[in-house]
């Protein structure tokens, strides 16, 4: 008996080596797989070049770097829809949040496309499809359609000067910061042209 327990007195001393080895190695090496999966090598980084993060809604892309030809000016955004990305221009936005199933947003329409053609340069003028995208509206405060949220050209929230019919103004509930100034409903060429005007559009 007396070579039994001292057979069973150094396996329990060998598996718990084991165990005080084999514990913090996979403790290591979990925190290591997580640190490179959340730190993946940074591309254009490493090559010596700088990029703005997408996020930055503070960067101001200048005249000389914007073609308000291009196809990041499209009315239609229900696909590839950024709204920090379309806060960056420095200029006056609506994006209308709608589907073109409903009427009173077929009806808008043609004016958010007289609009997007006509105010380019000066205002950017966006339409999010909801019933092809719904996740574009996933960070505004939308429950009818259509619905327009206007910014201004530092891309804060529109600040109404008097009181309007069918706009709200949105903040949060902790800091009561103003987030968001929308319109809910069908909204005319004129009146959205005098919003935009009055949020500084030239």
């Amino acid at each position: 008996m007396d070579k039994e327990e001292k057979a069973q007195d150094q396996k329990k001393k060998s598996s718990g080596i084991l165990i005080k080895i084999l514990v913090p190695a996979v403790i290591v090496i979990a925190v290591a797989g997580i640190f490179i999966f959340k730190n993946p090598p940074r591309g254009e980084e490493d090559k010596g070049m700088a990029s703005v993060p997408p996020e930055r809604s503070d960067v101001i892309q200048t005249d000389a770097a914007v073609d308000y030809g291009s196809s990041e000016f499209d009315l239609d955004a229900t696909q590839d829809f950024d709204l920090n990305k379309v806060l960056s221009y420095g200029m006056p936005v609506i994006v209308d949040f709608g589907s073109d199933t409903c009427i009173p947003c077929q009806k808008m329409a043609p004016v958010l496309k007289e609009l997007n053609e006509e105010l380019r340069g000066k205002a950017v003028v966006k339409f999010v499809d909801i019933g092809k995208n719904q996740a574009a509206a996933a960070d505004v405060p939308l429950s009818v359609i259509p619905t327009q949220f206007f910014f201004d050209k530092d891309g804060k929230p529109y600040v109404l000067s008097e009181p309007k019919e069918n706009f709200v103004m949105y903040s949060t509930r902790d800091t009561n910061e103003h987030v968001f100034t929308a319109h809910m409903g069908y909204l005319g060429k004129e009146d959205i042209l005098a919003v935009l005007k009055e949020m500084g559009m030239e």
